[in-house]
């Protein structure tokens, strides 16, 4: 139960559309031996408050809340196999790839990958990243937000930043890109380096 491949930090915008790509591979000849989890904490993220009038495909009107929540149940319904870990915080980040120890305030999980798609506060305060804390490259400094030092995604090897934490605008469909273009890399990594990508199409 405890064991994954990739476990995903955060349940917003970036979060979830890194799971809804992994969770579309699953089932490929290349994936079926990897379980995915995510910790679905949304408590700080901005989407709660937020209303989404300049998203492709979203009504006028459309609430950040709304869209976590069908979130959530798009994942599972769509992939179930994905592992939702409600009402945990990450608090420490322990050992290096491929044994990773990741421990919440009420348990802890071993992994081999980590996507860590949290918000960009200045509280940000997961032991064992923090030396990978720098001030946000993208948005004003008056704002005091943070992120993580990362190359392509890659904080370090086995870590993985996704969102406005990898130093991206806080614009939901940005966030939302930067957690399918990570899924993609990590995919592609499954794939024995294969560029992959997932494609539905009406037949």
């Amino acid at each position: 139960m405890n064991n994954f491949n990739t476990l995903i930090i955060g349940g917003s915008a970036a979060g979830l559309s890194s799971a809804l790509i992994l969770g579309s591979a699953l089932k490929k000849p290349f994936a079926t031996d990897k379980k995915v989890g995510i910790i679905t904490h949304q408590k700080s993220s901005a989407l709660k408050t937020a209303e989404l009038n300049n998203v492709l495909g979203f009504k006028k009107g459309t609430k950040g809340e709304d869209v976590l929540k069908f979130g959530l149940n798009q994942l599972s319904e769509n992939y179930p196999e994905i592992v939702q870990i409600d009402k945990e915080k990450v608090i420490k980040i322990e050992g290096d790839y491929p044994n990773f120890n990741v421990i919440t305030n009420k348990n802890s999980y071993q992994t081999k990958n980590i996507i860590v798609a949290v918000g960009p506060s200045n509280l940000f305060n997961i032991e064992g990243l923090n030396i990978f804390v720098q001030p946000h490259i993208s948005l004003p400094p008056q704002k005091e937000k943070i992120m993580l030092k990362n190359t392509n995604h890659i904080v370090t090897k086995g870590i993985y930043v996704a969102g406005v934490l990898a130093g991206w605008r806080s614009q939901f469909a940005i966030a939302a890109g930067s957690g399918a273009q990570l899924a993609t890399d990590i995919l592609t990594e499954w794939n024995d380096d294969k560029h992959t990508m997932i494609h539905d199409s009406i037949s």
